[in-house]
């Protein structure tokens, strides 16, 4: 972690607090904060895969996960394993991507942009928003 811009904060006397010792104070002080932040920052990056691996266990319990095709092959839903999905239409590959949930064979989207949608699986063809997709 760089944290020469904090250096700039002792290097002047104009810009220490004032009173007896004040450049060991302000140094411990500024000591002290960074220690906190750096522990802050652990902290997230610690607690961020955790999260990502119980979401990806979650969505893992069913047996959708996958690429699903219109017939035409304009609309491609990738339903990842960690609960994330990728929607392609035409040549843009990633014309939508966000979360989603299955529950029995309901799915629930909920799109990156807020957008949300769901559909039924029904004998092993996706039925979403007036589309019919194929397991490929």
């Amino acid at each position: 972690m760089n944290l020469a811009w904090a250096s700039r904060f002792v290097s002047s006397d104009a810009e220490r607090p004032p009173g007896p010792n004040s450049t060991h104070t302000y140094e411990m002080r500024s000591s002290a904060m960074q220690r906190a932040f750096a522990a802050m920052i652990a902290t997230t990056l610690l607690i961020a895969p955790v999260r990502a691996e119980e979401t990806e266990l979650k969505a893992n319990h069913h047996p959708y996960v996958g690429l699903w095709v219109t017939q035409n092959g304009h609309i491609r839903h990738e339903l990842l394993p960690n609960g994330r999905y990728v929607e392609a239409r035409g040549t843009r590959e990633r014309a939508y991507e966000g979360r989603y949930e299955v529950t029995g064979t309901h799915i629930e989207y909920w799109d990156d942009t807020g957008f949300t949608a769901d559909g039924e699986f029904i004998d092993d063809v996706l039925h979403h928003a007036g589309m019919i997709l194929y397991r490929r």
